[in-house]
């Protein structure tokens, strides 16, 4: 019988117990063996700047969260985490009544309020518009800058895709649901609209307000024979007819890491970030209703 414990053998055993216990550590650093926790959050662009924001500054007092956050649109947030392939939805409006059949379990949490601005190329000669006319502009019955008060020059309609919970307000309050222009050139984010409109002389389109700023130029909406701008103090005090509640959805109760990320959204460095951002803080009223900060 052959000797087991020769000095060959030894020194075989000892680099396979050598390059398993390497193998081992590499693993472990690869998958995090901290215990790091992840929560994943999809959803709105609008919403999306508060919530990135938010992300670095709670990781950076909670080493063990680690927030993955991405856009996308409203729509894809509310199914992301209704299907639960996210922990939480981002959404620049409501559910829809079929979104809340289909996800009867999502709960709401209203994180910020945020006016729509209606936005043009900083050469055009418009100061503001009414309600009306913006529609009229949305739907093709307007389609030149002087019949608005402004140049002899064709209006390019900019506007968000179908998954956009901008676009669903919008249509819903200043559209009143009627459809589009065909002719509309459809972005699937603030930031493209907002690109399309600052390259184009002749365009119009509608972001959030933390989106405002050069090189566009807001519109000012006509409210009663007033022109009324689209700032955070105009949409603080109610004059301003444009405005929304932004939200996250969790699938029941949140709960762990998520709860904790929420949490800090809602406090006070949170709704810090919300008005850095361009938004408008809120305050919980009686009987939990949203309402914006004073």
């Amino acid at each position: 019988m052959k000797d087991m414990s020769s000095p060959r053998r030894s020194g075989a055993v000892s680099a396979a117990l050598a390059a398993i216990i390497i193998a081992a550590t590499l693993f472990a650093g690869c998958t995090g063996s901290t215990g790091q926790q992840t929560v994943s959050v999809s959803g709105s662009t609008t919403v999306l700047p508060v919530v990135q924001r938010a992300a670095e500054e709670f990781m950076n007092t909670h080493t063990d969260a680690d927030i993955q956050v991405s856009g996308g649109g409203s729509s894809v947030g509310v199914q992301a985490v209704g299907e639960g392939t996210a922990d939480i939805g981002m959404a620049s409006r409501d559910l829809k009544s079929a979104e809340r059949e289909r996800y009867p379990d999502l709960v709401r949490y209203a994180v910020a309020i945020d006016g729509i601005a209606l936005i043009v190329h900083p050469s055009n000669g418009v100061n503001s518009l009414t309600l009306d006319q913006v529609r009229g502009i949305y739907n093709g019955t307007i389609t030149g800058w002087d019949a608005v008060g402004g140049a002899d020059r064709s209006i390019v309609v900019v506007g968000r895709d179908s998954a956009s919970g901008t676009r669903e307000y919008f249509h819903e309050v200043v559209m009143q649901k009627e459809n589009f222009v065909s002719t509309q050139l459809e972005k699937n984010s603030n930031g493209a609209v907002r690109q399309t409109v600052a390259q184009t002389p002749g365009a119009i389109g509608y972001v959030g307000l933390g989106y405002l700023g050069e090189p566009v130029r807001p519109l000012s909406i006509v409210v009663d024979g007033t022109p009324v701008e689209p700032t955070v103090g105009n949409v603080k005090a109610g004059t301003y007819p444009l405005a929304r509640e932004l939200n996250l959805f969790t699938r029941g109760e949140a709960a762990g890491t998520a709860k904790e990320f929420i949490e800090f959204i809602l406090g006070p460095d949170g709704q810090q970030i919300v008005a850095e951002e361009g938004f408008v803080p809120i305050d919980r009223g009686a009987g939990g209703q949203t309402v914006p900060s004073a």
